[in-house]
């Protein structure tokens, strides 16, 4: 595994930062599936906007978003992330937001921006990042409904990513 100087985070967006799962397991999918303006008024998942914020500080500016989709969802997420003030109210830029249309690529992002911690709540995205990312962390209810590789972390929620984050930088 390659040494890195500085941490660096990197965050999915869709069911990590917007549309979590309940503690049923269940997500908000009306960003996906539903009218523009729906999609827009979809909350932030609970305690994401000051967790990140308070991550943004700690890893002195390096996070970045880095998401799957496609074309038109990533308009509406630029929209959302304007919407709810994202930029100002996390001290993550603008300019670190990266798209990918497959999620295997989301690899070539991490390399590139040299993340050493990534969240992300589909353990098939993470399976590509491991190796190349020291910490992974599987975000959301279901992620304890199966048992976790030795390779990634499960954390329920914000609060528990904010923390095992917290204590292991």
């Amino acid at each position: 595994m390659k040494k890195h100087s500085q941490p660096v985070l990197g965050i999915d967006i869709g069911r990590v930062i917007i549309g979590a799962a309940d503690p049923t397991g269940r997500a908000d999918t009306s960003f996906l599936s539903g009218t523009d303006e729906a999609a827009l008024s979809t909350p932030a998942s609970e305690g994401a906007l000051d967790a990140i914020a308070e991550l943004t500080r700690v890893f002195s500016g390096r996070v970045w978003l880095v998401s799957k989709c496609g074309p038109r969802i990533q308009q509406l997420t630029r929209r959302w992330l304007q919407r709810q003030s994202f930029y100002e109210r996390t001290g993550v830029r603008q300019d670190h937001v990266r798209f990918c249309l497959k999620r295997p690529q989301k690899r070539d992002h991490c390399a590139a921006i040299g993340a050493t911690h990534f969240v992300d709540d589909r353990l098939d995205v993470l399976e590509h990042l491991a190796g190349l990312v020291p910490r992974l962390y599987w975000f959301g209810h279901q992620t304890h409904t199966a048992g976790a590789p030795a390779w990634a972390q499960p954390v329920r929620d914000w609060s528990e990513a904010r923390g095992l984050m917290l204590s292991q930088l």
